[in-house]
């Protein structure tokens, strides 16, 4: 039956190493490449945040005043939603890459191996 064997793992995520690990390497390739793009539209937002806020100091101050400024809670709700959400999914991301290099580096192509639940479904 599929009891649980620790966090993460079914008894049915049991597989034999040598048709795993070829997945593995494609698996931590798309996950990099995932953390990548993730990034990249961080340091996107942060740019372009920077050059609105340059754009705005350098504004003489009467048209500072007509223009206005974002109001602080809505700078604090891009921030959330444009970078600390990403962040926190790029650690995820490193966290489930660091778990596939650990089966992949710690397993001979004859052994059983465990498979947390998000590498399984990936397998499938």
């Amino acid at each position: 039956m599929n009891e649980p064997l620790a966090s993460g793992y079914n008894a049915s995520n049991r597989r034999i190493a040598a048709e795993v690990l070829p997945f593995i390497d494609a698996y931590i390739s798309k996950k990099e490449q995932e953390i990548a793009e993730i990034e990249q539209m961080v340091e996107r937002y942060e740019k372009r945040r920077l050059a609105e806020d340059r754009a705005y100091q350098s504004m003489s101050t009467l048209r500072r005043f007509l223009s206005g400024k974002k109001p602080d809670h809505h700078l604090a709700v891009e921030y959330i939603h444009f970078v600390k959400k990403p962040m926190e999914k790029v650690r995820e991301l490193r966290m489930e890459l660091e778990n596939a290099r650990a089966i992949q580096l710690g397993s001979a192509p004859g052994d059983m191996v465990s498979l947390p639940d998000d590498l399984a479904r990936h397998l499938e």
